[in-house]
């Protein structure tokens, strides 16, 4: 089976049944695990919620950079991180696309996040846009999981490889202008790699412009398999290894 390794399930689609809509779209297009990550600390709550309804869906709690004002110790308790469904902690990192004035409050709560991650001994799934070198000197080689949908630099991942790092690929990689991001993926050793849809954004071709749903995450896979040249079953079944090692508190 295929495993949405990351999406947002809280985010646009629950209050109006289309969560619902969309696993079971999800399941049954063959996408059998799906892992909710919260951003914004409201969405904790509801993910909880959503694991603790589904059977095969499991979640990583962490908050988002874009969140600078919340207190982690707040919200990644004790009860949260111990809880059978939480797998992780994510998505956290850093972002100065948007946000570079606040550079120093994004790091703080990176750090921060990162300390609890190796409290618990809990994989992170790490967001980075624009901030390769500050990401990298943070992932000293404390704590290790995926660099979440990755469209960074090789010189990066060259780097978090060492560091013990998997790779998360979303629907960019089936965009025509991600030329770059098919060569980093080629490159990288297919034991490294999960697939994710980061849904509601980055549908894949041929659904650009739609809101994204975990079904999708096959048509990312279909590229994904040529690039590293196997069959798509065969990757199937090695991202499906890849994930319980990535996430070993998943049982399925």
């Amino acid at each position: 089976m295929f495993i949405d390794t990351h999406c947002h399930l809280t985010d646009r689609h629950c209050g109006d049944g289309d969560a619902k809509h969309a696993i079971e779209n999800a399941m049954a297009s063959g996408v059998g695990v799906m892992i909710c990550p919260t951003a914004d600390p409201a969405d904790i709550p509801g993910a909880l919620k959503i694991a603790e309804e589904y059977s095969n869906i499991f979640c990583t709690i962490g908050i988002h950079p874009e969140y600078t004002d919340a207190n982690p110790a707040d919200f990644l308790t004790d009860d949260v991180l111990q809880n059978p469904r939480v797998v992780g902690i994510g998505e956290i990192g850093l972002d100065y696309h948007y946000n570079a004035d606040t550079r120093m409050q994004q790091i703080e709560l990176f750090e921060k996040q990162l300390a609890i991650a190796k409290k618990y001994n809990l994989p992170v799934a790490i967001h980075t846009r624009e901030a390769e070198n500050d990401t990298a000197q943070i992932l000293n080689g404390d704590v290790c999981g995926v660099m979440h949908c990755y469209t960074s630099s090789w010189d990066l991942a060259k780097k978090m490889l060492d560091r013990g790092f998997m790779f998360s690929t979303s629907g960019i990689l089936t965009f025509k202008n991600s030329g770059d991001i098919r060569e980093t993926f080629s490159k990288i050793p297919i034991d490294r790699i999960v697939i994710e849809t980061d849904s509601p954004y980055c549908a894949p071709v041929p659904y650009r412009g739609k809101t994204c749903e975990p079904a999708m995450v096959i048509e990312t896979a279909r590229v994904l398999a040529d690039i590293k040249g196997v069959e798509l079953p065969e990757l199937e079944r090695i991202l499906e290894e890849n994930t319980k090692r990535l996430y070993p508190k998943i049982q399925f």
